[in-house]
């Protein structure tokens, strides 16, 4: 059931985390501490996947102290616990529009991997808002399925314009 997601905030649900790096020095880092290459929405980034949560707390806190050049630049550090959130998130990493499936609690859900702009201060989409858009799926050609779903058009208001 949905009241059981876990989002940002919340700890691990299986006690694992991903580490990812990126930046300038990130082939020095990668010299330094490994990493496999990892593809984020069409990015390449270096890490690790699925790593014991203290482990990859040691290994973010390491990338994150290590210097890469004589002035203290190094590279940006992301340390992802695994929530339901990071998990859709992470399945969204490859498909072209950035949406994910997972099961949270038995029910499979679809994530979709949306920017602030679009989302939540746009749309409004979040779920303190009501905006919780019915989806509806029907078999579709070849054993495929089709989803439809509306989202309400963009309508700026009075309150919160810029």
């Amino acid at each position: 059931m949905l009241d059981s997601w876990t989002g940002d905030g919340h700890p691990s649900t299986d006690g694992t985390a991903d580490v990812t790096y990126w930046g300038g020095y990130a082939d020095a880092a990668h010299l330094q501490f490994g990493g496999q290459s990892i593809t984020q929405h069409g990015s390449q980034v270096r890490g690790w996947l699925d790593l014991p949560l203290d482990d990859a707390q040691a290994l973010a806190g390491a990338l994150n102290a290590w210097e890469g050049d004589e002035q203290g630049r190094g590279v940006m550090v992301a340390l992802d616990e695994h929530t339901d959130f990071h998990r859709f998130t992470r399945a969204s990493w490859t498909h072209p529009l950035r949406i994910g499936a997972i099961e949270v609690a038995g029910i499979p859900i679809l994530g979709i991997t949306w920017d602030s702009g679009d989302h939540s201060m746009r749309h409004r989409g979040e779920r303190l808002f009501g905006q919780v858009c019915p989806v509806t799926l029907r078999p579709g050609i070849e054993g495929r399925t089709t989803m439809r779903w509306t989202i309400p058009p963009y309508a700026p208001d009075d309150d919160h314009t810029g």
